[in-house]
């Protein structure tokens, strides 16, 4: 068993659904079940580089069962600014990481819990390398493309909101004989298009693990007119190729932020309207799969991941990430889900069973 007293937890990456549920789940145990003093640290790892650093006590008021249903995250997140690769005024880059380990030093702590995607967790792990850095990690991320996990935070919760998404367009899709194009996010994998479009009854799935044709969407499309249906579902992946095989941007980013991804939908559609003859409309759901108050299936998996993860740093268990496998909390190194994604399988079983379904992915 470690000897800790002072415990930290941040957030850092992009936000989602049942973040606030995992924050809460790591101060109950910390301080109800071990007396540790637990720090929520502000801005993530920015939070640290502060000085003095950013922060606030946590302590009995996260037990209120509203932070269960809050979206969002109480203490702030980032998604750009490597501390290894900083971005300084005049476009130059600096390494900033000194300045965490000092943060850590300054107030003390024996332990940090963060919650973050795959990004975060190489970066964690670089810092546990780089020195002192008591790490315990919980996976986030609405792409759920972490190698070591089944489940992350926030990925059911982004599912449920597109599938209800397909819901509402299949109606108004029938009332005007049109192609009703979803585009949801999906930055390196499909996961959340493929489920979202197997719940909701999409005709057609397009992934970026799955190299996928016009003319074979376009085929689909006119089985489904001769079978008598006069409307089509499309899910496309932001991270899809466009028709003609490029990257679609939405603009540029900022300094230090990952190139933004968005409106392939809008050029998917364009070309299914030349490819078909049939109007199409475009739905890009973007933010919206992030916000708003978490499913019951994330708010089980966070608290789940929070408990254990305070379980693991008091037994002095760093350097590991609380996983989901098989129903069941677990725990692995955090380098799994540093040096390795998990797209979707193109033949995997959710995939065979979509086409078993007559879904088509473009392909074939």
């Amino acid at each position: 068993m470690a000897t800790i007293k002072r415990l930290g937890v941040l957030t850092t990456g992009g936000d989602c659904a049942g973040l606030n549920a995992a924050i809460r789940a790591v101060t109950i145990r910390a301080a109800g079940t071990y007396g540790l003093e637990v720090l929520g640290l502000i801005q993530g790892t920015h939070g640290l580089m502060e000085d003095p650093p950013r922060f606030i006590t946590l302590d009995g008021s996260v037990n209120d069962p509203s932070l269960l249903r809050q979206g969002g995250t109480i203490l702030g997140s980032v998604n750009r600014g490597d501390p290894f690769s900083f971005p300084v005024p005049g476009g130059g880059k600096e390494d900033r990481s000194p300045l965490i380990f000092r943060g850590v030093e300054t107030l003390g702590l024996d332990a940090i819990v963060g919650i973050g995607g795959d990004g975060s967790m190489r970066i964690m792990h670089r810092l546990m390398q780089a020195g002192r850095f008591p790490f315990v990690g919980i996976p986030k991320t609405i792409d759920n493309d972490l190698a070591a996990t089944e489940y992350a935070i926030g990925h059911h919760t982004a599912v449920e909101v597109a599938t209800e998404a397909l819901d509402r367009l299949q109606p108004t899709a029938a009332s005007h004989n049109r192609i009703m194009v979803l585009e949801v996010m999906g930055r390196d994998a499909g996961h959340i298009a493929l489920s979202a479009g197997m719940a909701g009854g999409a005709d057609v799935i397009l992934i970026p693990e799955i190299p996928w044709r016009v003319s074979v969407v376009a085929e689909a499309i006119a089985r489904l007119r001769a079978r008598g249906r006069n409307f089509a579902l499309v899910v496309v992946a932001e991270a899809v190729p466009s028709p003609e095989g490029e990257t679609v941007l939405a603009g540029p980013s900022a300094a230090g932020a990952m190139p933004r991804l968005g409106g392939v939908g809008a050029r998917i559609a364009a070309t299914l309207e030349k490819a078909t003859g049939a109007e199409a409309r475009v739905t890009v759901l973007g933010h919206v799969q992030r916000g708003g108050s978490p499913g019951a299936l994330d708010r089980l998996v966070a608290s789940s991941m929070g408990v254990h993860a305070v379980d693991l740093a008091v037994q002095g268990k760093f350097g590991r990430l609380v996983v989901w496998r098989e129903g069941k909390v677990a725990d692995a190194p955090v380098a799994e889900a540093a040096v390795a994604a998990r797209p979707v399988d193109p033949q995997g079983d959710l995939v065979r069973a979509a086409r078993g379904l007559g879904i088509c992915f473009g392909d074939q």
